[in-house]
């Protein structure tokens, strides 16, 4: 797992910042889902596949961060299982992937039912297809949602669909192949508005992340809207869009403006000195040019050389002669 991956992973992980993410993508930004609802599953999955002799070996997924949500809704118990897939570059077969995760949980669910009757041995007044299966009419899958969040500032110009990835034109087709949507929060293509939903530092970290290459902009957001980052957005915005925030000792969160400021003017100061540093060299360069035409046309005028044998004997290479020759 790559350095991206590790941080946007226990970033999302905190509860807080994840049911804001799905309170953003569900509800419209209200607040739905309390953290204190979440528990935090278990990322990794068996696959085991199918076929005579247990053709195959068993392949293990992991998911970036999934949880288990327990709601109250007319007095009836209603759950979901919530998954976040962390992104830094786009994953053209994020469908795909996300549609295996998905599975992965559903077949899982129904192993759970049917070892639940098996040890039960509630089998009497099932039916045989039940008792195959093991899992019985009344029961019922949970729901799974899977959010992917883009951490980059560019578009995603992915796929967002399993039939944007089939190259399949004909709707007689199509309409009898299941079609899979992904759920996808993407930086760029937030609005300013849209931003002010989030209510944690998400917000924060997607409209950092949405104006990173748009430092004017970048500077007016953090001015109007901007809190206090912690040490876990900013190593996020460090690794995704190489911020270059700093913590100094000691400090536990970092005032965003203040930051931005002191960027800007180290950014000032070093244009400057490479600006002085530029023109130092340009000048030594000119007077090294200088000196040089004069020393060969002191040695035109006193020993009637021409210029090709004055620059001859000064050993001038011979990239230089034409430009030196016009100004002699």
């Amino acid at each position: 797992m790559g350095r991206k991956d590790t941080v946007t992973g226990a970033y999302v992980k905190q509860n807080t910042i994840f049911a804001d993410a799905f309170n953003y993508y569900i509800f419209g930004g209200q607040q739905v889902i309390r953290p204190e609802q979440l528990k935090e599953l278990d990322t990794a999955e068996i696959v085991v596949p199918y076929g005579a002799d247990g053709a195959g070996e068993p392949e293990q997924k992991y998911r970036d961060v999934m949880k288990s949500l327990t709601a109250m809704q007319d007095e009836n118990a209603a759950y979901l299982l919530l998954g976040i897939e962390n992104q830094s570059d786009v994953h053209y077969a994020m469908p795909v992937k996300n549609l295996v995760y998905d599975a992965i949980h559903y077949a899982k669910q129904v192993q759970e039912a049917a070892n639940s009757h098996r040890k039960a041995k509630d089998y009497k007044e099932h039916g045989k297809g039940e008792f195959l299966s093991g899992f019985y009419k009344e029961d019922k899958l949970i729901p799974v949602i899977t959010l992917v969040i883009f951490f980059s500032p560019d578009e995603w110009d992915g796929p967002t669909s399993l039939h944007e990835m089939m190259n399949v034109k004909d709707e007689r087709i199509l309409s009898l192949v299941p079609d899979y949507q992904i759920h996808l929060i993407v930086p760029a293509g937030l609005a300013d508005e849209e931003l002010k939903k989030f209510h944690s530092s998400l917000k924060e970290v997607l409209g950092f992340i949405k104006y990173s290459k748009d430092k004017d902009k970048l500077t007016e957001i953090v001015q109007d809207e901007f809190q206090e980052l912690r040490k876990e957005e900013i190593d996020v915005l460090n690794e995704c869009v190489n911020a270059n925030l700093r913590l100094e000792d000691g400090e536990e969160r970092l005032d965003v403006c203040k930051a931005l400021e002191d960027m800007k003017r180290e950014a000032a100061e070093k244009a400057a000195k490479e600006a002085a540093e530029e023109a130092t060299i340009k000048t030594a360069k000119e007077t090294q040019e200088e000196t040089l035409l004069q020393n060969l046309s002191s040695l035109m005028r006193n020993l009637h050389l021409s210029a090709e044998q004055a620059m001859a004997a000064l050993e001038v290479p011979e990239a230089k002669r034409s430009k030196l020759v016009a100004k002699l």
